[in-house]
């Protein structure tokens, strides 16, 4: 059953009725407090057992359970598996398990937990114990496999539908996300929103930049002190704080009925934790919004985390992440994607989603459908969507030729078009019910009944064009949606405006203002140095060296077309960032090692270059001399410096075309740096 639609009272009801203890097995410690806590309220004895309690609240939990007066128990399953705990629950009347979270124990769901796996054999020391497996999220593989691994074979299985039809999904680029960020919970003030990030170190900074904003706002994750992260929870539930901001990982299992609003800052691993957390919005049936600000990048960091993972796990985690991308980036009813994910069939497109509001061109692809269906027929239907595209695509990789599919007829047929075009063919062909997911191999494509018969039967299937997030950069450009159009009139007086400006400094265009910077100022049009400094890309020393010419040029335009001037969103910094900021200008005026700086904070050497690009772009001076002449020679500077003076462009992949291999990443960036501090700050 989804998130929300009542999985609890499947074991609570017949908790009340049935004599013993009723042992909930759940892997959320947050969940299992919120539920004990409502119980409680309700005049139910439930009692909890796991790592946030005492060795004398545990003994305490223990007497209540061996004597009888507790109706629930909540177990972790890392407590369960302790043998002492084994030991009292021999003693103990149990009346029946329930596993809550059930999806955990499939290595092929989003959140598998190596306990889980123990659990069966753990249970049986306790007799022969009905027992009852309930999950929101399991695709038709892992409901086979929790089936299996439970030994559960012959249970009746019941499924309702997953379609929670008052959630509305959106996906957004994950560009200039704080502006967005603030003026999406500023437009929906006064409502509870929960925000998933992938690391501790990003809830503490969005929790900043909210708090900072004027935003009722706390962090969530299992780094907290145990006291903290129970006020937060605690807080959020009784509206004493607007948002909290957690991480995916963790897992918020908060049982809170109005949360208007999920978004997710970051890609998430998978679409069943995407879709768990999304279910924590409109859990009273009310509308809820479900944003998702998407980079490809993100699914690029995520894939090089799960580098160190044993083979299968890694590609296991790799399938997930395709269909996150494939998600994100399709231009298909999103709700539909979603219920076809999880086995469930939608004939019409929802009409509640981004997609479905705003959407994108169709076209005929009835040939290529069925070119896709004929690539997964002919290569005996043993291979998953990445292989079946590059045979129809015409690829010299080592599968394709080891198989001797390059002889086959279909071979090459779709060498016009990208990896990307093909993939979107491919679960086109999924949604219509032409290919299937083979339930014992992952990932493999079968050809259903329909596909055959549409083999012979072609008819018009119309695919929407897929969204391009793949080249896109996440920090220089700006939000392209719900932020008004820049004033291009104005743009290119600014665009005309910076030419002189950096021919008379002699600089190149790009270091005064860069182009997204000049099109925000054609958005906001900043009058004051006040707003000029609200631009992303403009900080003191830049506003200070070059934003004279530009405030007079703005104003003069503002005073003669009669504009009114507003801000989109004045967005404050975050106090964390600004201690990162002294932290580095500090080290580096003693002219410290950035290895040993960057090893000092836990950063890897890009982590520590984006925070030194951000402090440098904004124009401060940062003399990384010191350390250029340390790892690179004079000639090597100077052509990168070359380089750099007579580009249109400062993009470093652009740069790393240009310069060649001889030259890495990391030594273009410092020497961007070099030049930024001799020549704009």
């Amino acid at each position: 059953m989804p998130t929300g639609a009542g999985k609890s009272l499947c074991y609570q009801l017949p908790a009340l009725l049935l004599d013993g203890t009723a042992i909930v097995i759940s892997p959320l410690i947050a969940l299992m407090k919120n539920q004990v806590d409502q119980l409680n309220a309700l005049g139910v004895s439930a009692y909890m057992l796991n790592s946030t309690l005492t060795k004398g609240e545990m003994n305490k939990v223990k007497k209540k359970v061996l004597e009888g007066e507790a109706r629930l128990l909540y177990v972790a399953p890392e407590s369960l598996t302790k043998e002492e705990n084994v030991a009292f629950l021999k003693e103990a009347k149990i009346s029946f398990v329930a596993i809550d979270e059930a999806h955990c124990i499939s290595e092929w769901g989003h959140d598998f937990r190596p306990e889980y796996r123990r659990i069966r054999t753990i249970i049986t020391q306790f007799g022969d114990l009905p027992i009852i497996a309930l999950t929101a999220t399991a695709t038709p593989k892992v409901q086979l496999d929790i089936q299996r691994n439970l030994g559960l074979e012959e249970a009746n299985l019941f499924k309702s539908s997953f379609n929670r039809e008052n959630l509305y999904y959106e996906v957004r680029p994950k560009k200039g996300i704080d502006k967005q960020l603030i003026k999406f919970i500023l437009d929906h003030k006064g409502q509870a929103g929960i925000i998933y990030c992938l690391s501790r170190k990003k809830v503490e900074e969005v929790a900043n930049l909210l708090k900072v904003n004027g935003i009722k706002a706390a962090p969530y994750h299992a780094g907290l002190e145990s006291g903290m992260r129970v006020k937060n929870q605690d807080d959020f539930l009784n509206e004493d704080l607007e948002v909290i901001v957690a991480t995916i990982a963790f897992g918020m299992g908060i049982d809170k009925p109005d949360v208007r609003f999920v978004i997710h800052y970051d890609a998430p691993k998978s679409l069943e934790g995407y879709y768990q957390e999304t279910g924590r919005a409109g859990r009273d049936g009310l509308d809820g919004h479900c944003l998702l600000f998407y980079s490809y990048n993100d699914i690029v960091k995520l894939e090089k985390f799960n580098k160190d993972k044993p083979v299968t796990e890694r590609e296991n985690a790799k399938m997930l992440l395709d269909e996150v991308a494939s998600f994100s980036e399709s231009a298909v009813c999103r709700r539909k994607q979603l219920l076809h994910y999880f086995g469930e069939h939608m004939e019409e497109d929802c009409g509640f989603c981004d997609n479905c509001k705003h959407p994108k061109d169709r076209f005929n692809a009835q040939d290529q459908i069925q070119i896709a269906v004929k690539t997964a027929l002919m290569t005996s239907e043993r291979f998953g969507i990445n292989h079946l595209v590059s045979v129809v695509r015409g690829s010299q990789n080592q599968y394709v030729l080891s198989y001797e599919h390059d002889k086959l007829p279909i071979y090459g047929l779709g060498k016009e078009d990208d990896d990307e075009h093909w993939k979107n063919i491919f679960r086109a062909a999924m949604i219509h019910q032409l290919l299937d997911k083979d339930i014992d191999n992952y990932g493999v494509l079968k050809v259903t009944e329909l596909g055959k018969k549409f083999i012979d039967e072609p008819h018009e299937i119309l695919v929407p064009l897929g969204h391009d997030y793949r080249n896109e950069s996440e920090e220089e450009d700006l939000p392209t949606i719900n932020v008004k159009a820049h004033d291009k009139v104005l743009f290119a007086q600014l665009v005309a405006l910076r030419k002189e400006v950096a021919k008379t400094k002699g600089v190149p265009p790009y270091v005064v203002f860069s182009e997204p910077a000049l099109e925000e100022m054609a958005i906001i049009y900043p009058t004051s140095m006040e707003s000029l400094l609200q631009v992303q890309g403009v900080g003191q020393g830049k506003a200070r060296k070059f934003g004279k010419p530009f405030l007079s040029l703005i104003e003069k335009y503002v005073a003669e077309n009669d504009i009114e001037t507003a801000d989109e969103v004045t967005v404050k910094t975050a106090g964390d960032r600004s201690k990162d900021k002294i932290f580095i200008i500090q080290q580096i005026d003693r002219k410290v090692n950035l290895d040993e700086l960057a090893e000092g904070r836990s950063w890897d050497f890009f982590q520590l270059l984006e925070e030194m690009e951000h402090i440098c772009f904004s124009g401060t001076k940062l003399n990384i001399d010191y350390f250029i002449e340390e790892i690179m020679d004079e000639e090597m500077q100077s052509d990168i410096q070359e380089y750099f003076m007579g580009a249109e462009t400062d993009n470093i992949e652009t740069a790393l075309d240009e310069l060649g291999e001889d030259y890495a990443e990391d030594e273009i960036r410092l020497m961007r740096i070099k030049i930024y501090t001799d020549l704009a700050n």
